[in-house]
């Protein structure tokens, strides 16, 4: 792997570690040395605990509700590592051994370091970058991950970097590492920009066959997806050419943002072979209530033959949004006889200018098997298909049909990729993001 956009180690901390050489190539090897020694005595995972191996290397690590993250402190107690125990997991094991590498440095006891960095010392972020690399050495030590033939989606990614126990700051660090495709991973926060923010890469990492582009502290187009990503977990991606100069697939989601901030960092990949990527049938995370600003937007729901409003799941979240537009299906469902409904789409326009489009594939509701029918599914989503390419529209939905209607998603998503194949603007699916639990980390 390799760092974009250090031209000039300016860093006094970064240029007293390594004063000749690449400080990557320093900071990789000091670490993994360190790695292995602790393996060899017993350190393992994963998870691989970063507390275990700062006790196993004589740190003292100690939880402080005070602390906005994780910080490096050396004092007449000596040195030791200050962390916040609030924080999720993984964002804590990756901030603790963060500061693990933070002591490597010669001159760790001049200054408090806290994770994020000194935003007073311009070039501080070149030291803050050695010290992510180096914690993805530990929290997903060489050997974690085979080499990548394929880079999987990161939606995908971020359900798989689970089993670790891992940021995706770390994981994604990681996957770079592994593969021989032209991919590059960043991680950009917001700034205040006069009455708005913008966003700006915070630091890039760039896979062995990707090309070399000076993305440090580079400031990100406003109508970038990464500006999407405002929720934590919530993931967007679309074919931009503002890291490569030229179409790239950028797929990115929200993480925890730096203390005192109050929108989160985004985590991405940059896919420099923007030709591979060409499918119309996008699966994200995010809420289906707050769609990607595509319009003309359509976002559609399955709704059951007997209903006279909208029931339950994201049908009744609609209702609760969309009043008005619950009130023109209900009129509308009287007028249609029972045995016609199957099949048919109700539209509503909302106040924001969504489409609202009610799918009555699914016969009667409660228990009592699959319920959904996907002849009338078909005959759905041929009808949304219509109104959809006439009007160059984005459509937007849950998975169809595999919550209480029993139905299966690959049957679904089939029925889907037949009808909307070619849709310039894309059927977007939405999923709620994996959810991690939170357990004690070993103090």
């Amino acid at each position: 792997m390799r760092q974009l956009g250090v031209r000039h180690w300016t860093n006094a901390s970064v240029r007293l570690f390594a004063p000749e050489g690449d400080p990557i190539e320093a900071i990789v090897k000091k670490v993994r040395t360190m790695v292995l020694e602790a393996r060899d005595a017993g350190w393992g995972g994963p998870p691989f605990n970063p507390v275990a191996l700062a006790r196993q290397i004589g740190i003292r690590v100690e939880a402080s509700a005070a602390v906005p993250d994780a910080r490096t402190v050396v004092d007449e107690r000596g040195l030791r590592i200050e962390y916040n125990p609030q924080q999720r997991r993984a964002r804590a094991r990756f901030s603790i051994a963060h500061e693990i590498v933070h002591t490597f440095f010669p001159d760790v006891g001049d200054a408090v370091r806290n994770r994020g960095g000194d935003a007073s010392v311009r070039d501080d972020w070149q030291l803050e970058l050695l010290c992510n690399i180096g914690a993805s050495e530990i929290v997903m030590p060489v050997g974690s991950l085979p080499k990548l033939d394929n880079v999987p989606p990161l939606e995908r990614l971020i359900e798989d970097r689970l089993r670790f126990d891992v940021s995706i700051e770390a994981y994604l660090i990681r996957v770079v590492s592994v593969t021989d495709l032209p991919v590059t991973m960043f991680i950009a926060s917001p700034h205040p920009a006069g009455q708005s923010f913008e966003y700006r890469v915070d630091y890039a990492i760039a896979s062995s066959s990707a090309p070399g582009l000076p993305l440090g502290e580079q400031r990100i187009p406003d109508k970038s997806v990464v500006r999407q990503c405002t929720a934590i977990g919530s993931t967007a991606h679309d074919i931009e050419n503002w890291a490569d100069n030229k179409p790239a697939l950028v797929e990115c989601v929200g993480i925890p943002g730096y203390p005192g901030s109050l929108l989160p960092r985004v985590a991405g990949i940059v896919r420099h072979d923007a030709r591979e990527h060409g499918d119309f049938l996008h699966f994200i995370y995010g809420d289906i209530l707050a769609p990607r600003p595509l319009p003309p937007i359509v976002v559609c729901q399955l709704v059951n033959d007997r209903a006279i409003r909208w029931g339950g799941g994201v049908a009744k979240q609609m209702a609760r949004r969309y009043p008005n537009a619950e009130a023109q299906f209900s009129e509308w469902i009287k007028s249609v006889s029972r045995s016609a409904r199957l099949g048919e789409v109700h539209y509503a326009t909302t106040a924001e200018g969504l489409t609202l489009a009610s799918l009555v594939a699914q016969e009667g509701y409660g228990p009592g098997g699959t319920r959904i029918r996907y002849h009338a599914l078909a005959r759905c989503l041929a009808n949304v298909a219509t109104f959809a390419f006439a009007r160059d529209a984005s459509v937007h939905m849950p998975r169809l049909g595999t919550g209480g209607a029993g139905g299966e998603w690959e049957i679904v998503e089939a029925l889907i990729r037949q009808h909307f194949a070619g849709l310039a603007k894309g059927v977007w699916i939405y999923d709620l993001p994996p959810r991690q639990t939170q357990h004690d980390l070993g103090l």
